[in-house]
């Protein structure tokens, strides 16, 4: 009998298959499809910061009562972020008195400044822990790489100061340096990292000649590799937890990502696409591969792929694109 069991953020979880933050993890009743096809844990949907921000700019330029009242202003803007929590907070409730499996809250933030006081709400409405998706967009040429990176740090050091559940950071790989950056953050003292976020491209619409967002909304099977590597490199180098995220479409990946080193693997567009039935499959192959293997629990295979453990560490090197490719016909 194979033992799928695992800690991840110090948390129990019966399988280390994770629902990722997204619009399917927004609503109770797809929460308990995903419990019923055998989730080991749930990460909610994202209440995002940004939206607040955008929504009260919004109100405020609609609104013709403000002038220079200062208070009604400090009102108008607690009120907002209020509602958009109380909404939030009702859905965490409800998991924890509907759902067994760990309930992870999730904050998709820009800015170090308001997030600690909201992260204790969600705690205290009993979350088991909080993820924080950070990406802040290079586009400022004023901030330097170590400005945006310094940013990262302060957000991850003000939430870990201020509530006591575990915390994960859903980082992005736009730095110079991403190994360095996961090490940076490791010491920060938080619970675990999630590798990487998957940040929604712009396009052009020729026709009517304006910006708009790309339609390629899922994640591609192919983009797991990227995940792959880092996990890989930096599995035993780091003290928290790594999950994988974006790409893990089957269970082929999503073992890969286990050899690889990574305590927990996230899918969301597998879900959209298949279904939360498709959960039970990729549990279900996990196992049968186990057994094939003689793995008797996920310790005895997890990171056996890892940077460190495989003979040619090389093999992990850009260089090897021209041993593989500088031959074939394309």
């Amino acid at each position: 009998m194979t033992d799928l069991t695992t800690r991840y953020l110090g948390l129990y979880l019966k399988n280390p298959l994770v629902a990722a933050s997204s619009g399917y993890t927004g609503t109770l009743e797809r929460l308990k499809a995903l419990e019923r096809n055998g989730i080991g844990a749930i990460v909610l949907k994202s209440i995002f910061e940004e939206e607040i921000i955008n929504e009260f700019h919004e109100r405020l330029n609609s609104d013709d009562r403000f002038g220079s009242n200062l208070e009604f202003l400090d009102y108008y803007d607690y009120d907002l972020k209020e509602e958009s929590l109380d909404k939030y907070i009702q859905l965490i409730k409800d998991a924890k008195q509907e759902l067994s499996v760990p309930i992870i809250a999730s904050v998709n933030c820009v800015t170090s400044q308001e997030w600690t006081e909201f992260a204790v709400k969600l705690q205290d409405a009993g979350a088991d822990a909080l993820e924080l998706n950070i990406f802040i967009m290079p586009t400022d040429t004023k901030k330097s790489g170590s400005e945006i990176e310094e940013e990262y740090i302060k957000i991850a050091e003000r939430i870990k100061n201020k509530i006591n559940i575990p915390v994960a950071i859903k980082m992005s790989s736009y730095f110079s340096n991403v190994s360095e950056m996961i090490q940076k953050l490791d010491k920060t003292g938080i619970s675990g990292l999630v590798l990487f976020n998957r940040s929604y491209n712009m396009d052009y619409d020729i026709k009517k000649m304006k910006v708009t967002a790309s339609s390629n909304v899922f994640s591609s099977p192919e983009d797991y590799t990227l995940p792959l590597r880092w996990i890989a490199v930096n599995s035993n180098k780091v003290s928290c937890s790594l999950a994988a995220s974006t790409g893990i479409h089957d269970s082929k990946s999503f073992i890969k990502m286990l050899l690889a080193g990574a305590t927990v693997a996230q899918i969301a567009s597998t879900i959209y696409l298949n279904g939360p039935e498709y959960i039970t499959t990729i549990l279900t192959e996990l196992e049968d591969w186990m057994s094939e293997h003689k793995f008797l629990n996920i310790d005895q295979f997890r990171g056996k792929l890892s940077r460190d453990k495989i003979k040619n560490p090389a093999e992990f090197e850009r260089v090897q694109f021209m041993k593989h490719f500088s031959n074939r016909e394309i």
